[in-house]
């Protein structure tokens, strides 16, 4: 077999983003509220805390995305009902996206695509975020219910 030569990480994401089109805020927004898309977030936690969330996008972190989104995986969401699903990735400024946008492709979900710029570009595009929800505190399991 045949070992190709190294790469960088910015041809790699040149070669990657040339297999689909990535989509700007506004167009992601447009599909999500039109039914047409499925916004997903893998932005680790600390992120989503200090910068907030985007209403009704589904939160998966990255090292769980390809388990969450295959339409034939034990562990999926039950939003990932088929591989014709609209996927729109986002991640904090649009780079680690690219990535996870092309391991979906590769899993054969062919409409998946990342947001330009990532959730940075859509707050600055004036679109709508939440503050993150607080995590609720593990209960004492010694205390008794109130």
């Amino acid at each position: 077999m045949a070992v190709s030569a190294p790469v960088g990480i910015d041809e790699l994401l040149e070669r990657v983003r040339a297999r689909y089109a990535r989509v700007d805020p506004q167009a992601a927004y447009e599909a999500w509220r039109d039914g047409d898309a499925l916004l997903v977030d893998i932005r680790y936690q600390a992120l989503r805390e200090r910068d907030g969330v985007i209403p009704g996008a589904v939160v998966v972190e990255r090292n769980e995305l390809e388990w969450r989104l295959d339409p034939q995986g034990s562990h999926r969401l039950p939003e990932a009902v088929s591989h014709e699903v609209r996927v729109v990735v986002i991640c904090n400024e649009g780079y680690a996206s690219s990535l996870a946008a092309a391991s979906l492709h590769a899993l054969g979900l062919r409409r998946a695509t990342d947001l330009t710029g990532g959730f940075q570009a859509w707050k600055s595009a004036g679109l709508p975020t939440t503050p993150a929800p607080t995590p609720d505190p593990d209960p004492d399991p010694t205390e008794a219910p109130a």
